[in-house]
């Protein structure tokens, strides 16, 4: 695997340092446990029988019906093939968002790459696909090293300025990838819960693997402000100047039930969901996940 550095602008570098260790303690733990799962190798939809011949993995032969015939033969599966990992990165406007020097867009495109390069020193594929209230960008799975390479430059293109509307694009995602896989979703998921989860019951129909990676900024978790503040509106919503003191309590019970109810229906569909904050350091976020994960 090339070095990452070359890729990486003195800025991002400056952000991801120490992305390589993050890779290697994924590489050797997440994704070698994600390896154990029917998406590696043989998958679990049966196809047919074929006779055996030396040489092939002893593992498939079906021994019922050697019982019965005396003779080996293999299972054969809908296909057999390595991991296929989509990323899907938020690019609207509310992922410009950071009450410190790490945005929400900076720390998500951070997850993305450490995610991608451990992918594709695995030799799986990355899908990589950028989206607001539509898809922006949509590159086709590939195991190629120079693929790491394009996806990191997408990424330095930033956030854009549009509305997120994301449930009638997962729909559409969910008719458009054909061929089941493993879907990370990066995203601080500004939108209509019941929509979000019908677009994931939808990608989860299609047999989709998901897992949400909920990127929120501190701030947006405690509402820390005090003094009379101009509020800059996102996603086309204007500015609003008021005391942060009297909204406080009314918006901390409206964020708790929006992460409440996004939790809970990502729950009942069997979804990941791994909330990452932006003052939190990825190794740290993404170890705890990958330890979850793996003790299940």
């Amino acid at each position: 695997m090339e070095d990452p550095k070359r890729y990486l602008d003195p800025l991002t570098l400056a952000k991801v340092r120490g992305l390589e260790l993050q890779a290697r303690l994924i590489v050797e733990g997440y994704m070698s446990g994600m390896h154990k799962s029917p998406y590696h190798g043989f998958s679990v939809e049966f196809a047919q029988h074929r006779e055996y011949v030396p040489g092939d993995d002893t593992r498939h032969i079906d021994w019922k019906v050697f019982s019965r015939t005396g003779r080996f033969f293999l299972k054969q599966y809908e296909e057999e093939t390595n991991l296929i990992c989509w990323i899907l990165l938020d690019v609207s406007d509310s992922m410009h968002y950071g009450s410190g020097p790490v945005t929400k867009y900076d720390y998500a495109c951070m997850a993305a790459a450490a995610l991608s390069y451990l992918v594709l020193h695995q030799a799986d594929s990355v899908g990589f696909i950028t989206f607001d209230n539509q898809i922006r960008t949509l590159r086709k799975p590939s195991s190629q090293v120079s693929h790491w390479k394009e996806l990191i430059q997408l990424m330095n293109q930033g956030a854009g300025a549009e509305k997120s509307r994301m449930g009638p694009l997962f729909h559409d995602l969910a008719e458009r990838l054909t061929r089941r896989g493993l879907v990370f979703i990066l995203s601080d998921m500004f939108d209509e819960v019941p929509e979000l989860l019908a677009g994931f019951k939808h990608l989860r129909h299609k047999r989709h693997e998901v897992v949400l990676w909920h990127i929120l900024d501190g701030a947006e978790l405690t509402f820390p402000f005090q003094e009379s503040t101009l509020f800059r509106g996102l996603e086309q919503y204007p500015e609003l100047l008021t005391d942060p003191r009297s909204l406080r309590a009314s918006y901390l019970e409206q964020f708790d039930k929006f992460i409440h109810d996004l939790k809970s229906g990502c729950r009942q569909q069997n979804i990941d969901y791994v909330q990452l904050r932006t003052d939190t350091p990825l190794n740290v976020a993404l170890s705890s996940y990958l330890a979850h994960r793996l003790s299940r």
